[in-house]
């Protein structure tokens, strides 16, 4: 993703990691973050529904918003509003009406090297201060 598309997705505050974890990867886990709407939650179940052991999907302080197992069956979902608007979404894609929608989202990783950039130009600017 470009910095622009990583700012844009960072606009209105609603973003969320979604942790997938892969059977046969030791507990190992690949991070996504992205807007945690009930039409992105149940796109993603639906895209990783038969690659994904589990999906734990998190806000940013990482309080739980719902969890997956395989085939795209939410097991948790705390707060069941979001779960009702969630389950229009994802019930289409699970009986293969649909296909999953793509949506923007980035890696953990793309997220983290823009926080660090951002970080490094505050230190320069607080160093010139001095």
């Amino acid at each position: 993703m470009t910095t622009e598309e990583l700012y844009e997705l960072m606009e209105d505050g609603n973003l969320g990691y979604a942790s997938v974890y892969k059977q046969g990867d030791q507990g190992m886990h690949t991070d996504y973050m992205f807007k945690m709407t009930a039409e992105n939650i149940a796109n993603f179940i639906g895209k990783n529904a038969y690659n994904a052991d589990k999906i734990i999907m998190t806000d940013m302080c990482d309080t739980l918003i719902c969890e997956s197992v395989y085939g795209g069956f939410i097991m948790n979902c705390p707060d069941q509003n979001l779960c009702r608007e969630i389950i229009p979404h994802l019930a289409p894609i699970q009986m293969g009406e649909v296909e999953s929608k793509e949506f923007q989202l980035a890696t953990r990783e793309e997220m983290q090297a823009l926080w660090d950039a951002e970080e490094e130009v505050v230190m320069q600017a607080e160093f010139r201060i001095l």
